[in-house]
């Protein structure tokens, strides 16, 4: 089992996807981390947007086997690619609310705003998609777990203890 973290500004209970906000990397879906640090970056900083609650970070635990095998359908991205770059890219830029894939989970390096950036340069022409990740492999990327449907949050479940 692996510990996943989400990052928010109320404790999150029940994962109901229509409080997921469409145009996100990956998707309209529920985004967790592997690193606690990020989720506690991520509370803070919807805790300021929001204006409300307090920086919480919610615990769930995964049994990573499901990620090969052939429980889910699974798209991993080690690193920033051209695939990587062109999925986010049609994630983001959608006008629609539905998803524009039909994986379970994406794993993948975060489009932070330094990302975006990049992102918008590419739209405008400015650069190349080549350039584009040759500018974001260089960049420290963490690390982002979508889950898009029901199938795949039902295999998260939360931790009996809590952390000290």
């Amino acid at each position: 089992m692996i510990e996943l973290y989400h990052g928010s500004n109320i404790e999150i209970e029940n994962i109901d996807f229509r409080f997921c906000k469409p145009n996100k990397d990956f998707g309209k879906g529920f985004y967790l981390t592997d690193i606690f640090q990020q989720a506690v970056d991520m509370a803070k900083r919807r805790t300021s947007i929001v204006g409300s609650g307090s920086p919480t970070v919610t615990t769930f635990l995964f049994n990573e086997n499901h990620l090969t095998d052939g429980t889910l359908n699974v798209l991993l991205f080690e690193n920033p690619t051209r695939e990587w770059a062109e999925f986010i890219l049609s994630n983001r830029n959608s006008n629609k609310n539905a998803f524009h894939h039909n994986y379970d989970i994406v794993i993948g390096p975060v489009a932070d705003d330094g990302v975006v950036f990049q992102l918008d340069r590419y739209l405008e022409g400015i650069i190349t998609i080549d350039e584009l990740v040759k500018q974001l492999t260089y960049r420290k990327l963490n690390r982002q777990y979508f889950f898009g449907t029901e199938k795949a949050i039902n295999l998260l479940s939360r931790p009996t203890s809590t952390r000290p």
